[in-house]
């Protein structure tokens, strides 16, 4: 008998390798919930990727159901005025709902052509603004927050010819 199991002691030993063995298991726990995590944090980042547009599809889809009834009704040269005001109500519909949703349009007539906010389809004449400046817009310039999300395509204005 060793003198430590004489004095009812635990050997150093044994110990070392209890600590060693709850070490062990912690670090073992610790991992397996780490794991855990990473994997929810993969399924959350996959849903949200998914299902992030829902809020915003369930909105537009009212929107849809006013433009669908208005494609429905049967316009007539007594209703003609009517339908273009329920149709520009849309409209205004659509605005707001993308404004809301951090969409903002971007204005591009008469300012200066900026390449990374404009694609220029062409040039054009014109004596009543500067040569580089937008002359015409053929579709609009759109941004998401801070993030241009499509580009204005354009003409541009140049000097007119002499001649």
């Amino acid at each position: 008998m060793s003198e430590d199991q004489k004095n009812g002691e635990t050997p150093p030993e044994k110990t070392i390798e209890s600590e060693l063995e709850k070490v062990k298991k912690d670090y073992l726990y610790l991992l397996a919930d780490f794991d855990n995590y990473r994997k929810n944090a993969i399924k959350e980042r996959s849903d949200l990727t998914k299902y992030g547009s829902e809020r915003f599809v369930r909105e537009f889809l009212d929107v849809f159901d006013n433009f669908e009834r208005a494609l429905e009704t049967a316009v007539t040269s007594d209703n003609i005025d009517t339908f273009r005001e329920g149709v520009h109500m849309i409209a205004g519909e659509v605005r707001q709902l993308l404004t809301k949703h951090g969409v903002e349009e971007l204005k591009s007539d008469g300012v200066a052509f900026d390449p990374s906010k404009h694609e220029a389809l062409g040039s054009e004449p014109r004596e009543d603004m500067p040569a580089g400046h937008v002359a015409r817009t053929f579709k609009k310039a759109y941004k998401l927050h801070d993030k241009l999300i499509r580009p204005a395509q354009v003409t541009v204005a140049s000097a007119p010819s002499k001649g």
